[in-house]
């Protein structure tokens, strides 16, 4: 065994072992309990990040320790390869992404193997490969033939910057998700699949997800938007014609002052054919820019169209209004208003000097409120409403709903928020939609898979060279000539079913070889970011039951457990030009001043010895220049270390706070570990017999299983990794310090407390852990060394430690026979010198004993 821990040549040793033996290959085998750890596959943009080294140690460990536990595991990786990054590399450099992407996926593979994850990497998945996407492809063509997918003209939320369509799941506060450009309305043909046939039971089933962080399902209901409700007919004033209205608010019905509608509704459009001022207005609505989730914030415009509608109820006629927040893709694209109870329709109604009506009262008579001012929105009790007044806003929702189905006007409805996913996208970079326009107008599927995007097409900027290539666009399907769709999925489609390709990677003739599907899914342990929770979390879900209603599998959901782990936090250094704009500056550009404890004071840059901005711990990026290279830390202390400092540093589901010294920190106890064991592992003895040893062997034997069981629970119950590190931590102390008489019992009992630590860390730190196991004689690899058990004789101990305390106040501890009485305990306690002391000259009042833990001396 080498003197000297040097993580290069451990690593690579070790690595080459794994790969020519293939120990991470996952095979069926029905004979034993699966375990499918999972973490969400990146991106290959050319570099691991260190929240990838984060997330995907969190998944090794909790492989290699289920592993252990004699599970059948499989842990694989692929990479989702198609998408903007890549056209928009290849538009920069006038090639093709193919290439860009190829080269990415070789070195981001080098470097995860480098990591020692224990991947099946016969089982790696490119979802830019013909052989992955033509099984979408040929899925989507399903959903079109049962109804489930389909073509229209919508208003889209369109990224001026990428140019593109992005679905409202990707537009955050009003922004692109990917590049921050604010978000445009559009209208476009485009693609969509009904989730929304699936939203009761998408939001039925969260309850089942009982695995999964709170915070995500909240989320995930707060996106679908279920909401009970009343759809009622206005109609309209000499004519057939009528609007329909869907409102959660059916107790304010009675205080409607007007209608207002979208302006792409066609009571609008009808209205403006003979009136220039509101087509002027509907134009101006319709080229608005506003994104959908500024509306609510936006300055209201409207005009009236000249029509009036009947109010159902009381007959009166209320005007119908064109405004700007009344969407037409969102319910019937009609509101019903009402300015006393809605304070949107409110500031609208103050502004055009429309009346508005009060026709819900507090319960809380003793209330205040002041309807000039702004609307009362909570419920109460209806007044002003006729035959309906009295009843509380719940019981009105009811009778009304009532009355107006008795009447033919309405009836009660269910809606939900959740809008179809729009899966067009306009590049190029993406799986081909496999549909075809026929010369005779017609929409046909494509007949035969994969539709392949040409990998030989060198991008010109951003349009997609597919639009004008009669290479890819002109088809004959069934005789008949027609032209293929040029819009690409949308990359949340290669994503929302890779989890279930990684099970049958092989299978050529079918999407997925159901058997094998069914014996891994649903995935055990899912581990990625919470920022997907309305994306693409819930796309997974969606897509695992369209492929369980297609009899691809058997399960309801994709996965039992969720982890979302948090982000990596580093130091940002702001120095400001003359403009006032930031420069964000690396820690290698930085000379810092730390306090005690490790943080960050002050800091100059080195090249000027100008004055840093400390910006505080941010999420690292490249923005903010404050990442840090998971190469570099690997070549200069090793993998082991990398994946030991973010497992120690913070719990998984919270933000990791980089330390340069907490890295150092991780490297010394490896070599430390490492030094021990050179030192004091290597002896082969006898097996302990734990009625032989004497106090002090005892007691280290005692801590071994402590640590056992801390490490266990710790790895599975909590994952809380950094709470098992410490715990080994504190067991190599104890082994450090003992001395005994380098008996052969005495070795054997530090050896065996150095292998159960060695086995304890392997998770985490398994090059390491897999050397010193070989150096120590064993001729099988630890990973497949069963997980040790706990000996719960070896927890009983002969002797407890107990606090002495006089009047609250800590004076002592003293060590007592396990088992001994109250009385004895006190007893031994008052003969403590210490506490003599503190009571000599007082009376006691009284002793409180508690068994086990202390003794408390009240005196005065």
């Amino acid at each position: 065994m080498q003197q000297e821990y040097n993580p290069s040549e451990v690593e690579s040793s070790v690595q080459k072992i794994w790969d020519e033996n293939k120990v991470f290959k996952a095979i069926k085998d029905s004979t034993k309990d699966k375990f499918y750890c999972l973490s969400m596959l990146p991106y290959p943009s050319g570099r691991l990040h260190m929240g990838h080294v984060r997330n995907y140690t969190i998944g090794d460990v909790i492989s290699r320790y289920q592993r252990m536990l004699g599970k059948n595991v499989l842990q694989p990786m692929g990479w989702d390869a198609f998408g903007l990054p890549a056209e928009n590399a290849a538009i920069k450099n006038k090639a093709q992404p193919s290439k860009w992407t190829t080269e990415n996926i070789a070195y981001m593979k080098k470097q995860l193997k480098s990591l020692g994850f224990a991947y099946d990497w016969d089982r790696e998945v490119k979802t830019c490969e013909p052989e992955y996407y033509k099984w979408e492809q040929w899925f989507f063509t399903q959903l079109v033939e049962k109804g489930l997918a389909y073509k229209k003209t919508s208003a889209v939320n369109w990224c001026p910057n990428d140019e593109t369509v992005l679905a409202n799941e990707q537009v955050h506060d009003g922004c692109c998700w990917r590049c921050d450009t604010p978000v445009e309305k559009k209208e476009i043909d485009q693609w969509f699949i009904r989730i929304t046939a699936y939203a009761e039971e998408l939001l039925n089933s969260i309850d089942e997800l009982e695995g999964w962080p709170d915070s995500v399902k909240t989320q995930q209901r707060n996106w679908i938007g279920r909401s009970e409700g009343v759809e009622m007919i206005f109609k309209l004033e000499n004519s057939e014609d009528a609007v329909s209205i869907y409102t959660t608010r059916p107790d304010t019905l009675m205080g409607v002052t007007y209608v207002a509608v979208a302006a792409k509704h066609p009571i609008a459009e009808k209205a403006a054919e003979n009136n220039t001022e509101l087509a002027e207005f509907i134009a101006e609505c319709n080229q608005s820019t506003t994104a959908e989730a500024d509306i609510a914030t936006m300055e209201k415009k409207g005009m009236a169209t000249g029509v009036k509608a009947i109010h159902p109820v009381t007959g009166d006629l209320v005007d119908v209004w064109v405004a700007n927040f009344v969407l037409m893709d969102y319910g019937s694209g009609a509101v019903m208003a009402v300015p006393g109870h809605d304070q949107r329709d409110w500031e609208f109604a103050q502004k055009y000097g429309i009346e508005i009506k009060q026709v819900i009262a507090p319960v809380d008579e003793s209330e205040i409120y002041d309807l000039t001012q702004a609307a009362y929105t909570e419920k109460g009790i209806l007044i002003n409403s006729g035959e309906f007044d009295g009843l509380t806003s719940d019981e009105a929702l009811e009778k009304i709903a009532t009355w107006l189905n008795d009447k033919g006007l309405g009836q009660k409805q269910v809606n939900y928020r959740i809008r179809d996913w729009g899966v067009s996208r306009q590049r190029f970079w993406g799986a081909p939609i496999p549909m075809v326009k026929l010369d005779s107008g017609e929409m046909v599927t494509a007949k035969e898979f994969p539709v392949v995007l040409p990998t030989d097409i060198p991008m010109q900027g951003a349009n997609s060279p597919l639009v004008d290539n009669p290479d890819f666009q002109n088809v004959v399907v069934d005789g008949q000539p027609g032209k293929r769709e040029t819009d690409t999925f949308d990359t949340f489609m290669e994503s929302s079913w890779y989890y279930a390709r990684y099970t049958s990677p092989e299978s050529h003739d079918a999407m997925l070889d159901t058997e094998e599907a069914n014996y891994w899914l649903p995935v055990d342990q899912y581990i990625g970011g919470i920022e997907h929770a309305t994306m693409h979390l819930l796309y997974f879900r969606f897509f695992h039951k369209l492929m369980r209603d297609a009899g691809l599998v058997n399960s309801d959901e994709p996965a039992k457990k969720l982890l979302t782990q948090g982000m990596v936090l580093s130091d940002t250094f702001i120095t400001l030009d003359e403009k006032g704009t930031k420069n964000y500056h690396s820690s290698e550009e930085v000379e810092v001043v730390k306090d005690n404890k490790g943080k960050v004071v002050s800091g100059k840059l080195k090249t000027t010895g100008e004055d840093v901005i400390l910006a505080g711990m941010e999420k690292m990026s490249k923005s903010k220049n404050n990442g840090i290279d998971p190469q570099a830390l690997i070549d200069e202390f090793g993998a082991d270390t990398a994946r030991l400092y973010t497992m120690f540093a913070s719990p998984p589901e919270q933000s990791l706070e980089w330390r340069d010294d907490g890295v150092q920190g991780a490297h010394k106890f490896i070599k430390r570990l490492w030094k021990l064991f050179n030192e004091k592992a290597m002896f082969v003895g006898e097996a302990i017999d734990i009625n032989a040893l004497n106090t002090q062997q005892k007691s280290l034997y005692s801590k071994t299983h402590e640590t056992i069981a801390k490490v266990s629970d710790d790895y599975s119950r909590r994952y809380s990794f950094n709470t098992a590190i410490a715990a080994v931590m504190e067991l190599t102390n104890a082994i450090a310090k003992y001395s005994g008489d380098d008996s052969p019992i005495d070795r054997q009992i530090v050896k065996y407390a150095l292998d159960q630590a060695v086995i304890l860390l392997s998770p985490v730190t398994p090059h390491m852990a897999q050397a010193l196991w070989q150096a120590s004689g064993k001729t099988y690899l630890i990973a497949d060394e069963p997980w040790p058990q706990v000996n719960q004789a070896a927890l009983v101990k002969d002797e407890i430690l107990i606090i002495l305390q006089v009047n609250g106040k800590l004076r002592g501890k003293i060590s007592v026979a396990n088992g001994a009485t109250k009385d004895e305990i006190e007893a031994l306690a008052m003969q403590d010198e210490n506490v003599s002391k503190h009571i000599e000259g007082k009376t006691v009042r009284k002793v409180v004993v508690v068994p086990g833990k202390l003794v408390n001396v009240v005196a005065n």
